[in-house]
């Protein structure tokens, strides 16, 4: 049976959907002001497996899987600012630099992908909500704040504590918020900014808000999995489970399961490093088999280290795979029973991407092909 290790309990666990017809998944997606960098092209393919091994298990009927499109928020503003871009010509440029990368990489699209401006009837309804259970409130500067302090159970995702953080907060001279941890679920509008209205005036949603209404918009209060990278954790997840149970009074996401960071060279990814690399930029000098296949050579959960040495290494192991298996046939493969097996147990294993990567090697060793 499958186990997933889930973030929320830190526990691994057989995963148990809530309905074995209509199994559940929303994993948070790109912020479309600028190309999908490796990170990005992780999240992709994590997900990906775990989205084609639940159809192998239930059904591709019985799966749906959401992953979710931010196009507006204030990186995309500031981007389209900085090159006196329209808002909607630069996020629909990206959004097709992020299909392109996705198809390159054998990712299987999902069944829906929202998109943040496409859904603002339904973010303002679960403002309305959380403000009409006092959960949140307008601030003087028209602002709309959810009241951290009224969610008890916050920080049970991170494992972090109100007075901790309460601490550590910094807050300006002239901020509107009663508590320096309440966040943002509603922007006023400010001079040429996209706008949207409300009942607490022009504005747009903060960026928290958006997943929580697309996620239970598209896949009810309650579903099976919420995915994405570790950088989300907290406090972007964090958030989406206080807006979302507060708004609903249900249990949102059963499963949180969350991806390793990139680094480069063991150090972390940053653009200020100057170690920060596009998809495209990667595909450039590899073909993004071999990509995909190195980034399964390490475990979801823990860190990936890139490098060209370790991508080389990648290009030479499933070069050698598949002239092993090349022609391959039924028959060949009658001396193999058990693999199967043991594939399936390394992937019922928190999907175990290395341990099955190794199985394959010891079918084509069998079969004195390697």
């Amino acid at each position: 049976m499958l186990e997933i290790y889930n973030s929320l309990t830190r526990q691994q666990a057989v995963f148990r959907p809530l309905d074995e017809k209509n199994v559940r998944i929303y994993v948070c997606g790109m912020t479309v002001y600028d190309f999908c960098h490796i990170g990005h092209a992780r999240v992709l393919v994590v997900f990906d497996i775990v989205y084609r091994y639940l159809c192998h298990l239930f059904g591709v009927e019985h799966v749906t899987y959401i992953r979710n499109i931010t196009d507006i928020d204030d990186k995309i503003i500031a981007r389209a600012n900085e090159r006196g871009e329209d808002i909607d010509a630069l996020t629909a440029r990206f959004i097709g630099a992020m299909n392109e990368d996705a198809h390159a990489l054998g990712v299987i699209s999902p069944n829906q992908e929202p998109r943040a401006t496409h859904h603002m009837p339904q973010i303002i309804d679960m403002i309305q909500a959380l403000v009409d259970k006092g959960l949140a409130y307008s601030a003087d500067n028209g602002d709309v704040y959810y009241s951290v302090s009224k969610f008890k159970p916050y920080g049970q995702l991170s494992g972090r504590h109100l007075d901790d953080l309460r601490a550590g907060a910094r807050v300006d001279v002239n901020e509107a918020k009663a508590d320096p941890l309440d966040f943002v679920l509603w922007k006023s509008a400010k001079p040429d900014e996209p706008h949207w209205d409300s009942p607490w005036g022009e504005g747009r949603p903060g960026w928290h808000i958006e997943c929580s209404a697309m996620s239970t918009h598209c896949l009810g209060n309650h579903f099976d999995i919420h995915g994405g990278g570790m950088d989300l954790k907290f406090p972007h997840h964090e958030n989406e489970i206080a807006q979302s149970c507060g708004a609903t009074g249900d249990a949102f996401a059963n499963v949180w399961m969350h991806n390793g960071f990139v680094q480069i060279d063991n150090e972390k990814m940053a653009k200020s490093l100057g170690n920060f690399f596009t998809i495209h930029e990667v595909l450039e000098k590899y073909d993004p088999e071999v990509l995909r296949y190195f980034i399964l050579t390490s475990h979801y959960r823990g860190p990936l280290n890139y490098s060209n040495v370790h991508l080389d290494n990648a290009r030479r192991a499933l070069t050698t795979l598949y002239t092993a298996l090349r022609g391959i046939d039924a028959g060949e493969l009658s001396a193999t029973s058990g693999y199967r097996e043991r594939f399936m147990k390394a992937m019922n294993a928190d999907f175990n991407s290395p341990e099955a990567q190794a199985v394959l090697f010891e079918i084509a060793r069998a079969i004195n092909r390697v």
